[in-house]
């Protein structure tokens, strides 16, 4: 399940702020978004002035999921597209033409979800502007299909790897709306860049804990709604780029332990993850050895469950040794 995004209704939102004098302190890049209908949210009580709690939402749904990087994570800003001119306008209605078509078609329900797309600044100014432009890029035995790849609102960190800074070391994704009706399983390697069949409209990676939306590039601009873009520094992400690369590259035999936890915290209840990573801090500061963090990790979550997230993480059939991990 999704966390909720309490929000004003994208189609009763007006255009009520100067934008330029919102973003006067915020640089080039703030300056452009302003000039493309977007609108600075504030970070005020809920209901009250600014983004109310609007900001509130979009911070829990971008927090939720990188809690484990701790006070790495500096929100710098939270923009809402506004959609006030006349193309913006028409970007809307069809959106929600499209929204109408594929619920007919799927028995009333188009399946519409949040989804977090990261990319360099220039590429989420772009597709504020014109829209997506290009299938995003295809990575071979990892990439699950050709096409625009988000990840769901409660998992930003697959589309947090993905951002790049900007100069002043901060990154910029999109949080969208995105219109899912009947989903497909795409596995990893996978080149498949359009529907299998017509009973089909887009793809996911796991139908039980789905990290990825897959939307083809044929529907790319009709099924995208770019509702929201965060923008935030997080210094940790620079050293955990290799060994998030190493995490789902076939055959490798070593990962970061914040990957691990953050994709086994999909699976286990929080407080089990607390614990996990106060033993690891443990580790961390020489109060026990590798050997313990390692017992006590299989005694919490257990060998079965222990594997599949290996499995998971690394995108491997065949197990891999527990001493493989480099913690």
């Amino acid at each position: 399940d999704q966390v909720s995004m309490t929000v004003l209704d994208y189609e009763t939102a007006a255009y009520d702020s100067d934008c330029e004098s919102s973003v006067s302190d915020s640089g080039r890049l703030f300056r452009e978004f302003a000039r493309n209908g977007m609108v600075k949210l504030e970070e005020s009580a809920e209901g009250g002035g600014g983004g109310g709690g609007e900001y509130g939402a979009v911070m829990k749904s971008f927090l939720v999921d990188m809690r484990f990087l701790g006070e790495e994570i500096d929100v710098v800003a939270v923009h809402k597209n506004m959609y006030s001119s006349v193309a913006g306008q028409a970007k809307l209605e069809a959106f929600r033409v499209f929204s109408r078509a594929v619920a007919a078609r799927r028995g009333g329900d188009a399946n519409v979800k949040y989804g977090w797309y990261g990319g360099s600044p220039d590429e989420i100014r772009d597709v504020v502007t014109y829209g997506f432009v290009g299938s995003g890029k295809f990575e071979k035995g990892i990439s699950h299909g050709v096409g625009i790849h988000l990840s769901p609102v409660n998992s930003p960190f697959d589309s947090a790897m993905k951002a790049k800074e900007d100069e002043n070391g901060v990154r910029h994704m999109l949080l969208c709306r995105v219109i899912l009706g009947n989903t497909e399983i795409i596995g990893p390697g996978s080149e498949q860049s359009h529907p299998s069949s017509t009973q089909f409209d887009s793809g996911i990676d796991n139908p039980i804990a789905p990290t990825q939306y897959i939307v083809w590039t044929s529907y790319m601009n009709s099924h995208i709604f770019p509702n929201y873009i965060i923008s935030f520094r997080a210094p940790c992400l620079i050293g955990l780029r290799r060994t998030w690369r190493s995490a789902t590259t076939p055959n490798s035999l070593s990962m970061s332990f914040p990957v691990f936890l953050k994709v086994l915290s999909r699976f286990v209840h929080p407080s089990k993850v607390g614990l996990i990573l106060n033993y690891y801090n443990e580790f961390r500061e020489n109060k026990i050895v590798r050997s313990q963090l390692i017992r006590r990790l299989r005694n919490i979550v257990g060998d079965k469950l222990l594997s599949s997230v290996i499995k998971l993480c690394r995108n491997e059939v065949n197990s891999l040794l527990y001493s493989s991990f480099r913690f």
